[in-house]
C-alpha cells in the first residue's frame, strides 16, 4: 500500500474512535452514587449568632439550613438533641423551604441554666440518598429561672437571716471535742485555726442577735479555751491545722508543719475580741479573759524574725526549720499580724519591721487608675477581695490612716474595681453583671483559686460580695439578693451560701469554708453596727501596737 494510502486509512480509523469517545461518555466514574450536600445556614429562634447560644428559652427552635432538600426518614436517627451530661432529649423535627431546612424543637420545656447540643449528623441524608460533607454543632444555654426561690422579706430581716444560717456552720457544725471549726465541710477532725479565729468572732454577733445566750457563748468559749490551752504550738504560735480532738499539729503540707504565724494572728483578732466582749466581773468570764490573754501573750512574734531579720517570717516547722522561707510583706491579708506584733506586750516588734517587712517591698503602694478608681496600696486591679476583709474583721479601717493609706477608701476602692470587672466582664463569662460579681480566693472546678480580676475563671464567690458590705453597701445588698432570691435554689443551703459557683460553667460547689463563711457574718454586723470593730479596736494593747506603727484612727 502507498504510504499516502496508509496515513488516509489511519486518519479515518483515528476520526472513528474520537467519534465513538463523544459520542458513549462513560459518565461519572461510580455511576449510581448520589453526590453528597453540605450546610448553608443556621438560626436559632429566628436569629444567627454563631454555635453557641446563651439565655435561652426552654422551648427553642433550632433552623439548620441545608443545600439539598432532605430526606424525612432519616432526620430522627441524623439529628441528635442532647444534655451535657448526655441524656437524650425528645424532639419534633418540620422540614420547610422545599425540605431543604429542618426546624427542630424539643417536645417538652427544657431545663433553666442547662447546657444542651444539637448536632445534624452525617446520618442524615438528601432525598436523593447524598451524605451530608460534615456535622454541624450547636450549644444552647438556657436562661435562669428568675423567678424568685423564697419569699421576699425585709432587707434587714434578710441580712439577719444570712448571718444566723451562716453562724451555725462554726455552732452546730463545730469539732464536738474542741468547739473549734472544720476546715471545711468535709474536713473530720481537721481544725483551722485562723477559720475558728473568724468563727469565734461571731459568738458576740450570735448573742446580740439572740441566736444563742450569753451563757451558751460563754460554755462554748470555755470550750475552745481550754482547748487551745493543751494544743500544740511553736514558740506560742498555732499550726494552720490542728487535729480537732487531740490537739496534735496536722501538716497543712509537708514542710508546713509546725506555726503558721498568719493563721495564729487570725486566731487571737478572734480571741482579743471575745475577750473584750466578756467583760463582766463574775468568776467565769475574769477566767475566761485571764486565759485569753495568756495564750495571746505567749506567742513569740519577736522570734518569728527569724535571727533579728526587719521583717516576720509566716512559717516555722520543728523538722524543716526556715526552709519554706516565706516572708510576710504586703500589701495582702496580712496586715493584721504586724499590728498584733506591735501590739504584744510580750514579744513585741519595734516599727522598723513593720517598715522595711511588711511596707518595704517594691509593689507595696500603687497609686494607678482601674475603671477610674485609684487604688492606693497593692498589685494591679487589687488582686483578691479577702485582702481587704480578713485582717479588717478586727481591724476597723473607718479613718484609719498612716503614711501609706486611708484605709477604709484602699478596701473601698479594691472593692469597686472587683464590682467594676465584673460588670465590665472583660472575659465575656456567662452570668458577671452588677448583681452577679465578688472575686476571691474559693473552690473552682476541680480545684481552688485565689480568684482575682487577674486570675479569673468564671467563678464567682459569694462571700467577696457579702463580706464588702461595709464598703459596698448598695452593691453588696443586690448581689445579695440575687444569690438569695434569684439562686437560691442552688446556692443556698444549710449553713448558708455555698462556697462559690459557676454560671458560665452551670457549677456551683457543694462545699462550706470555714475562711470564707466567718467573714460573710463578721462583716454584715460591722456594717450593721460595728460591733466586731468596737470590741477589737478597744483592746489596750491593739491602740498601743497602732500608735507604734504610725498609726492614726478616731478609735486610738
Amino acid at each position: 500500500m502507498p504510504f499516502k494510502h496508509f496515513l488516509f486509512v489511519c486518519a479515518i480509523i483515528w476520526l472513528g474512535v474520537s467519534c465513538k469517545s463523544e459520542k458513549e461518555d462513560p459518565g461519572p466514574s461510580n455511576p449510581g452514587i448520589p453526590t453528597s450536600f453540605g450546610f448553608n445556614s443556621l438560626k436559632v429562634n429566628g436569629a444567627y449568632s454563631g454555635f453557641k447560644y446563651n439565655d435561652v428559652n426552654l422551648k427553642p427552635k433550632v433552623r439548620f439550613t441545608f443545600s439539598a432538600p432532605l430526606s424525612d426518614a432519616t432526620v430522627a436517627s441524623g439529628v441528635t438533641f442532647r444534655s451535657a451530661a448526655g441524656e437524650a432529649i425528645p424532639f419534633t423535627s418540620a422540614l420547610e423551604g422545599g425540605d431543604s431546612s429542618v426546624v427542630i424543637t424539643p417536645s417538652a420545656d427544657l431545663k433553666y441554666l442547662t447546657s444542651y447540643s444539637v448536632t445534624a449528623t452525617k446520618a442524615l441524608k438528601s432525598k436523593a440518598g447524598g451524605m451530608l460533607l460534615n456535622e454541624v454543632k450547636v450549644e444552647l444555654i438556657t436562661a435562669l429561672d428568675s423567678t424568685d426561690k423564697f419569699p421576699v422579706i425585709s432587707d434587714e430581716a434578710l441580712l439577719t437571716l444570712v448571718q444566723q444560717q451562716t453562724f451555725k456552720y462554726f455552732w452546730d457544725f463545730a469539732h464536738p471535742a474542741s468547739g473549734l471549726a472544720r476546715e471545711r465541710n468535709t474536713s473530720g477532725d481537721v481544725v483551722t485555726s485562723g477559720g475558728s479565729g473568724f468563727g469565734i468572732m461571731i459568738i458576740p454577733i450570735a448573742i446580740e442577735r439572740k441566736f444563742i445566750n450569753r451563757a451558751q457563748g460563754l460554755e462554748r468559749m470555755q470550750k475552745i479555751v481550754g482547748f487551745l490551752k493543751k494544743a500544740q504550738t511553736f514558740h506560742g504560735a498555732f499550726p494552720h491545722w490542728l487535729n480537732g480532738a487531740t490537739g496534735v499539729a496536722v501538716p497543712f503540707s509537708t514542710k508546713d508543719n509546725g506555726a503558721d504565724l498568719v493563721e495564729t494572728s487570725f486566731l487571737v483578732q478572734g480571741l482579743l475580741t471575745v475577750r473584750q466582749y466578756f467583760n463582766e466581773s463574775n468568776a467565769a468570764e475574769t477566767a475566761l479573759r485571764a486565759d485569753i490573754s495568756a495564750i495571746w501573750e505567749a506567742v513569740e512574734w519577736d522570734w518569728f524574725r527569724k535571727g533579728n531579720e526587719n521583717v516576720l517570717y509566716w512559717h516555722w516547722s520543728p523538722d524543716y526549720g526556715w526552709d519554706m522561707n516565706h516572708q510576710i510583706r504586703g500589701w495582702n491579708e496580712c496586715l493584721i499580724a504586724y499590728v498584733l506584733a506591735a501590739s504584744s506586750p510580750t514579744h513585741s516588734i519595734s516599727k522598723a519591721v513593720y517598715d522595711n517587712g511588711w511596707a518595704g517591698n517594691s509593689t507595696f503602694t500603687n497609686g494607678k487608675e482601674y475603671y477610674g478608681i485609684t487604688l492606693p496600696l497593692g498589685e494591679p486591679l487589687g488582686g483578691p477581695l479577702f485582702f481587704s476583709h480578713y485582717s479588717f474583721l478586727g481591724l476597723n479601717p473607718t479613718g484609719l490612716t498612716d503614711r501609706f493609706a486611708n484605709y477604709f477608701t484602699q478596701n473601698k476602692a479594691q472593692t469597686l474595681i472587683n464590682y467594676n470587672y465584673c460588670k465590665t466582664n472583660p472575659q465575656q463569662y456567662y452570668g458577671y453583671s452588677d448583681r452577679c460579681w465578688g472575686l476571691t480566693a474559693s473552690d473552682i472546678p476541680n480545684g481552688y483559686n485565689a480568684n482575682s480580676p487577674s486570675s479569673d475563671k468564671g467563678v464567682i464567690t459569694p462571700t467577696a460580695a457579702l463580706s464588702a458590705f461595709p464598703y459596698t453597701p448598695v452593691e453588696s445588698m443586690k448581689a445579695l439578693k440575687f444569690f438569695y432570691y434569684k439562686l437560691g435554689d442552688k446556692l443556698w443551703g444549710e449553713y448558708g451560701f455555698h462556697d462559690a459557683f459557676s454560671l458560665d460553667q452551670r457549677w456551683f460547689a457543694d462545699s462550706y469554708l470555714a475562711i470564707d463563711q466567718g467573714p460573710i457574718v463578721v462583716m454584715i454586723e460591722n456594717h450593721r453596727t460595728a460591733l466586731p470593730w468596737k470590741l477589737f479596736m478597744s483592746g489596750p494593747e491593739v491602740k498601743n501596737g497602732l500608735t507604734k506603727l504610725g498609726f492614726s484612727s478616731p478609735a486610738l
